[in-house]
């Protein structure tokens, strides 16, 4: 009884020496990484014409969670679908409006119309999600496809009919960029979305005109006692320029649109920087400051009239009004789950 008393205590120690699989950045057993992506495309706009030209700017998102192993534990698919409409005079006749994403519109989207299993955008979005958690990206990689990019498998092909190339690239993208920020098992995940056309204007004679889609992201994870755990911060300026005959001027194929976090310091943002410190670098600095706190305790956070951050330590390394980004986090943590 003694000796095996002994043998079970050094099997113990010897567990215990071992270092966590896959941990890498010193990631402890049961710690997760929190990974986000976007990508955008603009190839679907068009001049106009005898029709109304067309300035559509498709911005496809995920959110993820990573354990050790490389495996997906969690992740949230989300897509921006702005559609701007322009004169052959160059002059814009949309309404300038916040975009609603797909998961927000559900069956406004219009897809379910069109769809051979009766299935919305964001239900087979959500149905894909569940499919690909557990697996690593290799696998979701490996995953048979139709020529059309929509999933062969008969089983999944029940819940999701729609191509997934491009589910399927953000989401090697968000696992690519996954960091360890707090992230552990068992956290909600969540992932909200602002997107605002205001900044869009005519052409003139002088001047390209210009269709904006600018989002605001926001990644949480939230823990069981309501705090959040980790958080993801990123912002995209997306324009596609036209002229005042209506013609687009912007490269449609190769329109380089990059986040701000992917921009660093292109976004060049320093130089205006009372504390000389980049928007890419502000925003992770937000990100980290309401780690640790519940929704509500990052809605009251103290800010001046301008919106940006009142108090003395926070205002040391974030002076960008951060109003946008309460808002999104607000989105983030309702939609975690």
């Amino acid at each position: 009884m003694c000796l095996a008393l002994v043998m079970s205590v050094l099997a113990g120690c010897g567990k215990g020496s071992e270092q966590a699989p896959g941990g890498g950045g010193g990631a402890a057993a049961g710690d997760l990484k929190t990974g986000f992506a976007v990508i955008t495309s603009v190839a679907k706009s068009a001049d106009a014409g005898e029709n109304n030209g067309l300035a559509q700017i498709d911005s496809t998102v995920a959110a993820v969670t990573v354990d050790p192993q490389g495996k997906i534990v969690n992740v949230a698919f989300d897509a921006v679908q702005t559609k701007i409409n322009f004169t052959a005079e160059g002059k814009i006749v949309t309404p300038l409006e916040e975009v609603r994403t797909k998961q927000e519109l559900k069956t406004e989207y219009g897809m379910i119309k069109n769809s051979g299993i009766g299935k919305e955008w964001n239900e087979q979005a959500d149905a894909f999600a569940n499919y690909v958690k557990g697996k690593t990206i290799a696998e979701v990689k490996g995953m048979a496809l139709t020529e059309s990019g929509a999933p062969a498998d008969a089983e999944l092909a029940s819940s999701v009919t729609m191509h997934v190339t491009d589910l399927i690239a953000v989401l090697e993208k968000a696992v690519n960029n996954a960091q360890s920020l707090g992230a552990k098992s068992g956290d909600k995940l969540g992932l909200g979305i602002v997107t605002t056309t205001d900044k869009s204007a005519d052409a003139t004679a002088d001047k390209d005109g210009v269709a904006q889609a600018y989002s605001t992201y926001t990644v949480v994870t939230v823990g069981a006692d309501g705090k959040i755990t980790s958080c993801i911060i990123d912002a995209s300026q997306s324009d596609v320029k036209f002229n005042a005959s209506g013609k687009i001027t912007t490269d449609l194929q190769n329109p380089n649109l990059q986040t701000k976090n992917e921009l660093g310091d292109k976004y060049d943002m320093r130089k205006a920087s009372g504390i000389g410190k980049e928007w890419n670098e502000q925003a992770a600095a937000f990100a980290a400051y309401v780690k640790g706190k519940t929704i509500s305790e990052v809605k009251g956070i103290s800010l001046n009239e301008e919106g940006r951050p009142a108090e003395a330590e926070l205002a040391s390394s974030v002076t960008i009004h951060v109003t946008d980004f309460i808002t999104v986090l607000e989105k983030a943590s309702q939609n975690a789950k």
